[in-house]
């Protein structure tokens, strides 16, 4: 498979970064042979053009006016698509603030916007699922969902059955993996 420019640079700072072999328990509670730390690439300065750009090339003309997702790893990639797009960038706390303003959500966001909810990895989809709950009970309107990796190969009919339009960058097999592995 030809990959498009952005999703090939992606997949190169990736392996060369991001991914670890030996025994790891996942977020999920599965076990694997290999593990993906996004955040070995979202948080580099030279990589976070390349990650914003590797989104937006996925979501084609998806229009949307604030992009985010769970904290930690979602924070990185929001800004990345914010810093390409000029979109505003925000976060969905794990759990809702008792002080300040409250609630779940820290960042620029309004009730009223379309929002592209984003993450660096997932294998079951929960965190990204977390973060569209969230979302929707904010009042926003969800037109899309992207992450850096689907590993899972899971995720997509989950966000399927909700309506969401569903734009992985990379599959697990896009890295020489199995979905699942």
């Amino acid at each position: 498979m030809t990959m498009r420019p952005a999703q090939a640079a992606l997949a190169a700072v990736l392996r060369a970064h991001a991914i670890e072999e030996g025994e790891f328990t996942l977020a999920s509670g599965r076990t694997s042979n290999w593990y993906l730390d996004g955040r070995q690439v979202t948080f580099r300065g030279d990589c976070v053009k390349i990650v914003g750009d590797a989104i937006v090339e996925a979501i084609g003309e998806t229009e949307f006016d604030a992009v985010g997702g769970l904290a930690v790893g979602a924070v990185p990639v929001g800004l990345a698509v914010a810093l390409v797009t000029g979109a505003r960038s925000f976060a969905v706390r794990k759990e809702a603030k008792g002080h300040g303003v409250g609630g779940r959500m820290a960042g620029p966001i309004e009730p009223v916007d379309r929002v592209l909810v984003v993450e660096d990895t997932a294998t079951s989809g929960g965190s990204l699922l977390d973060s569209v709950d969230a979302i929707e009970d904010f009042g926003c309107t969800i037109v899309g969902a992207s992450l850096l990796l689907d590993r899972g190969g899971e995720v997509g009919g989950a966000l399927e059955a909700r309506g969401i339009p569903y734009f992985p960058v990379l599959g697990a097999p896009d890295l020489g993996f199995a979905f699942g592995s």
